[in-house]
């Protein structure tokens, strides 16, 4: 585009609309050249100054799910972990079930006590000698980063889990690591402390090219959230049964009649879920 257009981020703030952004990012969804193409003109026609993210976000997004659905929830993998919500407790099975793919031995909400007091902590994980503690951090915004004051409260919390863990039997050649998860991003103050200290960090595109999109995508492991063919009150309800995941849903099919789902759509909510995962 000739002349620079000036849009505004959900944290305020205002910078040049690139196109190059919005290109990457669908590609992502893996949506075919010709339909980004399609879309990124009919984006470029119809921004103006002072435009918002969200609303370039909507624009593509209502194009894309007219075209390629299972492209579209891949396009809206940011908003899906957003609506693993209100409470946050499914953001943490989330992370527990990531983990687990990964490997790892998981308990998710549990009472441990520390040396001087007990913590409730979101996720324990385990494997070979590495023992962590795990604390999620929730928001249903996508300006809301986590500052240096989270890490600062968790590695205090992790301290003293620590201390105790290091008197159990068995656990003095282990590995004990705190570790802050977030659906959304860290501060640069965030980063560096938790560097200091030796707090493992994970976010929405952190550490690079290991953060949440990415182990989402390599492991197929989509939060239902991110299908376009259940409602959001289906999705609540799928919620609160326990299953996070489109894999699960495969595992469970009757579990759409249960919550209410008409049979009329399960069968493109499952094809959905299955060409999203990968479940081949």
């Amino acid at each position: 585009m000739e002349n620079t257009i000036n849009i505004v981020k959900y944290s305020g703030e205002t910078v040049p609309f690139k196109v190059e952004k919005l290109i990457n990012s669908l590609r992502r969804s893996q949506a075919t050249e010709e339909l980004i193409q399609q879309i990124v003109s009919q984006v470029e026609n119809q921004i103006y100054e002072g435009i918002t993210t969200k609303k370039i976000y909507q624009m593509a997004f209502k194009m894309l799910k007219s075209k390629s659905r299972v492209s579209a929830s891949k396009y809206k993998l940011k908003k899906a972990l957003m609506e693993l919500g209100p409470t946050g407790f499914p953001f943490e099975k989330f992370v527990g079930k990531i983990l687990d793919h990964e490997g790892f031995k998981t308990q998710v909400g549990v009472i441990v006590q520390g040396n001087c007091v007990q913590h409730e902590v979101d996720v324990i994980a385990q494997k070979d000698n590495n023992h962590f503690m795990i604390e999620c951090k929730y928001h249903s915004s996508q300006g809301r980063f986590c500052d240096v004051k989270i890490p600062l409260y968790i590695q205090s919390r992790f301290l003293d889990v620590k201390a105790k863990w290091e008197l159990q039997t068995g656990h003095e050649s282990k590995l004990h690591q705190g570790w802050v998860y977030t659906n959304t991003r860290f501060t640069t103050d965030a980063i560096q402390y938790s560097n200091c200290v030796g707090l493992q960090l994970s976010s929405w595109d952190y550490p690079i090219g290991n953060g949440l999109k990415d182990r989402i995508d390599k492991l197929g492991l989509h939060p239902l959230t991110a299908l376009t063919t259940l409602t959001k009150a289906e999705k609540a309800k799928l919620l609160s049964t326990g299953i996070v995941l489109c894999k699960e849903l495969h595992q469970n099919p009757n579990i759409l009649e249960q919550v209410g789902v008409p049979k009329a759509r399960h069968k493109n909510i499952l094809d959905d879920s299955n060409e999203l995962c990968n479940n081949h």
